[in-house]
């Protein structure tokens, strides 16, 4: 029901299932739940429109988000605090940088944060979020993280230390790199990793799980910090928005953006900012050897299937959970594929691009922002002369032991990450069995 069906109450946002078979509710019981009921994902009634002209001008990124965010807070108990939350959670910027090669190119960097990824916009805000909701339970609420690489330590970041929260982070043994797995180990306190005899669709498949138990849930209360959170997600457009609108007012012209993705959170936030009405154009989506998207965007149907290990391991994605959110957005499958296009990359290609970037041009890429520069490369090769903005998803020296062969040198290591791999890291052993996680949880007390 939208709210215009609803005169006589104030106006609010609602949310629902994208399964449709859970009743609405405000956006602060959605954050908090993380998974619908029905084990749907939670959506908006309706994506709000926005002017170009509402947003400040000279505003920070924190202030692009609070007028970005303001609609979907709408009649909320969180509305209040909306502009502290972003000015806590999105304390450092996303510029876009422009690339000396190729032409009309620039690089959204993404990786300014404390955990040197993209992740860590959307689990600060979830954090800043959680923290200002009251619980009528007094038990720790335990957040459930399923991680192929980068999301578990930016959640770990933000929650770490926070009274009565706990953060499980579980995580597929071996096949993150060596430095993202002890980012996920080096904290401690309320923050425990858990090393899956898996890959990431077991862990996920593992959270999900654990969420839709409710037997589970009456013991230990759980909630979510993966893409699937609202609290992840919406933020996340916060920087598309900022991006197109200081594009646009230099411009006068869309941004066209290639996104890396796996599991398809950061892209549906930068095709809801373009639903939304603001200054994005032509979209393209950038994928490794897990070819689920592609292949569905060719015209294949939507098959999911066991991922495979790539060196571009945070998108090793073999079921995306966001695939969900992209039919609720466009339910027309057919408009879809006109309006958004995936492309495979293979480890070989990712390889390639590191090493002719970086002696070309001086650009030294993460294995996942080279699937979006390998895209960039190929449109450009076929005539397209469009202004062109990569997500540069992640710093590489997280991925030292991929890239500095490529390029031949030692890579310099943000002081926040030094930081992090100076600490000890553990990581308890798990088995990819969801009773396995069922049990650790039952005797977390």
């Amino acid at each position: 029901m939208s709210t215009q069906d609803r005169p006589h109450r104030p106006p609010a946002a609602a949310y629902v299932s994208t399964r449709g078979a859970s009743p609405a509710v405000p956006i602060s019981q959605a954050i908090a739940a993380g998974l619908a009921p029905d084990g749907g994902l939670y959506v908006p009634t309706q994506l709000p429109a926005l002017d170009p002209a509402a947003f400040d001008p000279h505003g920070s990124l924190a202030d692009t988000a609070a007028t970005l965010l303001a609609p979907f807070f709408a009649g909320d108990a969180l509305a209040g605090e909306l502009p502290a939350i972003c000015a806590e959670a999105l304390a450092f910027e996303a510029p876009l940088r422009t690339l000396p090669a190729p032409a009309d190119a620039m690089l959204l960097e993404l990786f300014h944060g404390p955990t040197s990824a993209f992740k860590d916009f959307g689990a600060r805000f979830l954090a800043a979020c959680l923290r200002r909701l009251p619980r009528a339970d007094t038990r720790p609420l335990t957040i459930l993280v399923a991680t192929s690489g980068d999301t578990g330590a930016a959640v770990a970041a933000a929650f770490h230390r926070q009274p009565n929260l706990r953060v499980a982070i579980l995580y597929p043994d071996g096949l993150v790199s060596p430095r993202q797995a002890h980012q996920l180990g080096c904290f401690g306190d309320n923050v425990q990793a858990l090393r899956v005899a898996g890959r990431f669709d077991d862990c996920q498949r593992m959270v999900k799980a654990a969420l839709n138990d409710s037997a589970l849930q009456a013991e230990v209360p759980l909630s979510s910090a993966n893409s699937i959170s609202l609290g992840r997600l919406l933020p996340q457009m916060s920087y598309y928005a900022h991006a197109a609108l200081g594009w646009w007012r230099e411009h006068g012209t869309a941004l066209n953006v290639i996104v890396p993705t796996g599991n398809l959170g950061n892209a549906m936030a930068c095709l809801w900012v373009r639903a939304m009405g603001l200054p994005i154009g032509e979209v393209e989506l950038a994928c490794n050897a897990n070819a689920t998207l592609p292949d569905y965007f060719a015209g294949a149907d939507y098959a999911p299937r066991e991922a495979i290990a790539t060196i571009a391991n945070a998108m090793d994605v073999g079921a995306p959970s966001n695939f969900e959110r992209l039919r609720w957005t466009f339910p027309d499958q057919a408009q879809l594929r006109r309006l958004l296009h995936a492309h495979s990359v293979d480890d070989a290609t990712i390889r390639q691009t590191i090493g002719r970037h970086a002696r070309e041009h001086g650009e030294v890429l993460c294995p996942h922002t080279a699937t979006a520069m390998h895209r960039l490369d190929q449109l450009r090769a076929a005539g397209s002369r469009l202004p062109w903005a990569v997500v540069a998803t992640a710093h590489p020296a997280k991925f030292e032991s991929v890239v500095e062969p490529l390029v031949g040198h030692p890579l310099a290591v943000p002081a926040a990450l030094a930081a992090m791999l100076a600490r000890p890291a553990v990581a308890e052993p798990m088995a990819a069995q969801d009773g396995a996680l069922r049990q650790w949880l039952r005797q977390l007390d």
